[in-house]
């Protein structure tokens, strides 16, 4: 049963570090990434759906990203989306698909997302010590030898300092490369 929690914890604080990846791969690098537009839900025959499912996503160049919709109808509506989302690039409609050109950022804008990354890790953070926090009332509630229970502990609290470290892996990565230019 003890093995169990543990883990059960392990996997809820795999989840909370691959969140974490998919919130960064959001953050806008100043390269092109199709999973920039991960966010962008578009108005399709009245459902939102995301960008991805109504188009193909192609990067020609490294500051550019090509969207081709599957149905050329709704290129107005990717257009919209894309404006009504806080990515802050202007779509360029040529009829045939939408082309999103990133500029490159400024110095002060690249700080701004490193804040933002630091904020986005600290949740994270938060995340796994929960994860840490619920197995040990679990492991407590057992009520297993004082000796045993205090091994099962410290497994817990390792396995906690593993995951940060890999949060803090994931954050320097990314900081990294939000500063090279």
């Amino acid at each position: 049963m003890p093995d169990m929690i543990l883990l059960e914890a392990e996997e809820n604080m795999d989840k909370a570090i691959t969140s974490l990846q998919r919130e960064f791969a959001t953050v806008r690098t100043g390269r092109a990434n199709p999973a920039m537009l991960d966010v962008i839900m578009v108005e399709y025959y009245g459902v939102p759906t995301p960008v991805r499912q109504v188009g193909a996503i192609t990067v020609p160049e490294g500051n550019q990203i090509y969207i081709k919709p599957y149905d050329k109808s709704i290129l107005k509506e990717i257009e919209k989306a894309i404006n009504a989302s806080n990515l802050g690039l202007t779509p360029q409609n040529d009829g045939q698909g939408i082309r999103l050109v990133i500029p490159p950022m400024t110095e002060e804008r690249r700080k701004m997302l490193v804040k933002e990354v630091a904020k986005m890790e600290e949740n994270a953070k938060v995340m796994v010590r929960n994860c840490r926090r619920d197995a040990n009332e679990a492991l407590k509630k057992l009520e297993l030898p004082e000796d045993t229970e205090k091994g099962y502990l410290e497994d817990v609290q390792k396995l906690t300092d593993k995951k940060i470290a890999e949060v803090e892996a994931v954050t320097a990565e990314k900081e990294k490369d939000l500063m090279t230019i």
